[in-house]
């Protein structure tokens, strides 16, 4: 079995890049994917990269980034003060690209391997 995630989007917001007491960072952010449809509907996805991965997206990443993530799919679970147990998918990355801005033209930039 397979749990793998290939998403081309535009950031929703700029990242947000956190430092733990051990060295490590991660940066969470959102990304818009438009679907294929006459309606041009959107699928929304909340994005979470470590380490150097995620500097990289906490210096270059921007609203409106054009962005190809690799990663798989993860869920966060906790109990509120109420006793309820509660979920919440989201892509955790291993993998980003960089591949435009919302100034770019980016109809024409594709995702490519390294």
């Amino acid at each position: 079995m397979v749990n793998s995630v290939i998403l081309v989007g535009r950031a929703g917001k700029d990242p947000e890049m956190r430092y733990f007491e051990s060295g490590r960072v991660k940066t969470t952010f959102s990304v818009a994917v438009n679907r294929p449809t006459k309606e041009k509907e959107t699928d929304w996805f909340d994005i979470e990269i470590w380490g150097r991965q995620a500097e990289i997206a906490g210096e270059y990443v921007r609203k409106g980034s054009l962005i190809g993530i690799e990663g798989r799919l993860d869920f966060s679970k906790w109990t509120d003060d109420g006793g309820t147990k509660n979920t919440r998918p989201y892509i955790h990355a291993t993998g980003l690209r960089l591949l435009g801005s919302k100034r770019d033209n980016a109809s024409e930039m594709q995702m490519s391997d390294e």
